[in-house]
């Protein structure tokens, strides 16, 4: 009998989680020049553009989280910190050195997660 979701030694409801990436998996990934666009409007004080830079990339913090996850932290909190990783990522963006987005947040988002 499972009424309950599955959950982890954690607390975490693994379902929960589950479901969250899965959402996440159909977001559209940004073309460079849509991220330059976003990245123009952020620079503006354009919270909605942050916001979606954040979220047309939260499946490379899984991604990366991912690749960690057997170093004995739980996979939620691997991502957690990998979020505060973009977050800081979309905040010192600069649009204007050529890069894609992915390339620069990476390195933010690894080191977040590596601190974790």
């Amino acid at each position: 009998m499972k009424d309950r979701p599955e959950r982890k030694k954690d607390g975490v409801a693994v379902d929960a989680l589950r479901m969250w990436i899965r959402q996440i998996a159909k977001s559209k990934i940004l073309s460079h020049e849509e991220e330059v666009e976003l990245a123009k409007r952020i620079e503006q004080g354009d919270q909605e553009a942050r916001e979606k830079l954040i979220n047309s990339n939260l499946r490379l913090v899984v991604s990366v989280a991912l690749k960690y996850k057997n170093y004995g932290v739980p996979l939620a909190d691997l991502i957690q910190e990998g979020n505060i990783g973009l977050i800081k990522a979309v905040e010192k963006f600069d649009y204007r050195k050529g890069y894609k987005f992915s390339t620069y947040a990476i390195w933010w988002i690894r080191q977040a997660i590596l601190r974790a």
